[in-house]
């Protein structure tokens, strides 16, 4: 070969090899500035803790500040918008709940987003559950005296239910059980669970399934009373509180999960190194306790098992939604 030739073909390999040197190159380099974690929910907010809390040890392993950032509304749909049009170079993360990819596109008219082709998992950091709570002046002290209650109540004004937005987990919770028990009450969305809690306490509104969290020092101080947890199993944190299964619904499982994401076009290997850094955090004990002391069970999955979960929650909550009708613009 001669020179010339020989040299536009060198030139011509840097130039097909260069694309994969840099997305292979740039995990080493990274992180090389503050990383900023949206939260699509107000502080409070069940993925406001875990972000807080892993953030902090991310800090510390990454040696650059993690600084979090609340961006709620819209269900997730702000925060979620505000990511999926930031650089894809691992410096912007979301953190949310799972219903943001399994829940939204089926109720929201429109999104600004698309969660399955804008953002790319990087693990589920956290599960939770959501707290059947009523005012203790409502006169409720199970699910089926609720049920009950919601039933006499359709024939002349229907009760309501608080919940931290509309298509958020508490809200999703409360349809399930409203359609496993045949019942039908008023929903009054929040902005977060914080303020909805305050509307219960007050009695403004009699009930809500709201982040377990948040209620349950109301619930030991014994302003509200807990009727149910929305999950499988009985939540660590308030072992005494029955599952809404329990309460005579076998099989109901509300489950929900926090969970990080990154914008498309992120590095599949700096995707890999974000979450093997938040798994390897999820496992410090002195971390694990403070997320389980929230009624945060650390999970730390790997991305191609978030895509699946979340593929999954897709076809649940799908059919949820399509049998109360829940639509929203």
């Amino acid at each position: 070969m001669t020179r010339r030739p020989l040299l536009h073909a060198l030139a011509a390999g840097l130039v097909l090899a260069a694309p994969f040197s840099t997305a292979w190159a740039q995990p080493s380099d990274w992180p090389s500035k503050p990383v900023r974690i949206i939260v699509a929910f107000p502080p409070g907010a069940p993925g406001d803790v875990v972000a807080r809390l892993v953030g902090e040890k991310l800090a510390a392993k990454w040696k650059q500040p993690v600084v979090v950032e609340n961006r709620p509304g819209a269900g997730g749909n702000i925060g979620m918008d505000a990511v999926a049009k930031s650089a894809p170079d691992g410096y912007t993360l979301l953190v949310g709940p799972d219903t943001m990819y399994t829940v939204n596109p089926h109720i929201y008219r429109s999104m600004p987003v698309k969660p399955d082709t804008d953002l790319v998992p990087v693990t589920h950091l956290a599960a939770f559950t959501q707290m059947l709570v009523c005012h203790p002046g409502a006169g409720f002290s199970s699910v089926p005296e609720l049920v009950k209650a919601a039933k006499e109540a359709a024939k002349g004004q229907a009760l309501s239910y608080a919940s931290g937005g509309a298509g958020v987990p508490g809200h999703l919770a409360f349809e399930m059980l409203s359609d496993a028990a045949g019942i039908r009450m008023t929903h009054i969305p929040y902005r977060g669970p914080s303020p909805a809690t305050q509307d219960v306490l007050g009695g403004q509104v009699p009930c809500g399934f709201l982040a377990t969290p948040v209620v349950y020092p109301h619930v030991r101080s014994g302003k509200l009373k807990a009727l149910a947890v929305s999950s499988a199993t009985r939540s660590p944190l308030a072992k005494e509180v029955p599952t809404v299964a329990e309460s005579g619904y076998p099989g109901f499982d509300a489950s929900f999960a926090e969970t990080l994401a990154a914008p498309r076009g992120t590095p599949a290997a700096l995707v890999q190194r974000i979450q093997a850094d938040v798994a390897a955090a999820l496992q410090d004990p002195a971390l694990r306790q403070q997320l389980q002391a929230n009624d945060l069970d650390p999970l730390g999955i790997t991305p191609e098992e978030a895509a699946r979960r979340h593929a999954q929650g897709h076809a649940k909550w799908g059919q949820v939604a399509a049998k109360v009708g829940l639509k929203l613009d």
